[in-house]
């Protein structure tokens, strides 16, 4: 028998997911990055993202490939995810052990992995949201590795803008309005 991972929780949520991208700074449930973006994104070689998704342990949840020549897309949240799984991989933590977490990071929307910092002790995934459970976790007096959902967010949502998307419905995707930090970083490209 295999044994898992187990994952502390601390509190429940509603179980209402909400709007899935809620902040306008993020792609909306339909924008997609192919492979090769998300790999960038995501800090991981193409090999582990088709070895991921044709093991079930990060899907593309846009569109998945179907046959020779068609192409993934995967969203945001996908990409967040993948980003999880690697940092879980460096800390020595084991891909069966990711896939218990992974299972239990697809049920949660984006607002919910933003209030989240998973724990690991390269054995056990331990999931907190509250100064008080780290507390407990750190009691143990074993040695953790703490990976923050909401900075690898951040990572993400400061980066994924500069690849290119499409839409799953084949519309268009019309670009955000500029903001300052967009205006700062073109001017810097440009010289």
């Amino acid at each position: 028998m295999v044994e898992e991972a187990p994952i502390i929780r601390a509190g429940s949520g509603s179980g209402e997911q909400g709007e899935l991208f809620p902040d306008s700074s993020l792609p909306d449930e339909l924008v997609g990055y192919r492979g090769p973006a998300a790999c960038q994104i995501a800090g991981i070689t193409y090999r582990q993202l088709d070895y991921w998704a044709r093991t079930g342990l990060v899907s593309p949840t846009i569109r998945s490939a179907h046959g020779s020549g068609s192409q993934r897309l995967y969203s945001f949240k996908d990409i967040l995810v993948l980003k999880v799984v690697k940092r879980l991989l460096d800390t020595g933590v084991s891909l069966q052990n990711i896939r218990v977490a992974v299972d239990h990071l697809r049920r949660r929307g984006v607002q919910d992995l933003a209030r989240i910092t998973l724990f690991s002790d390269g054995t056990t995934v331990y999931e907190c949201t509250s100064p008080e459970e780290v507390v407990d976790l750190l009691q143990g007096g074993q040695g953790v590795f703490g990976i923050a959902v909401s900075g690898a967010m951040r990572e993400i949502s400061g980066t994924i803008h500069e690849f290119p998307a499409e839409r799953a419905d084949g519309a268009e995707i019309v670009p955000n309005p500029d903001d300052e930090l967009s205006r700062r970083r073109r001017t810097r490209a440009i010289g």
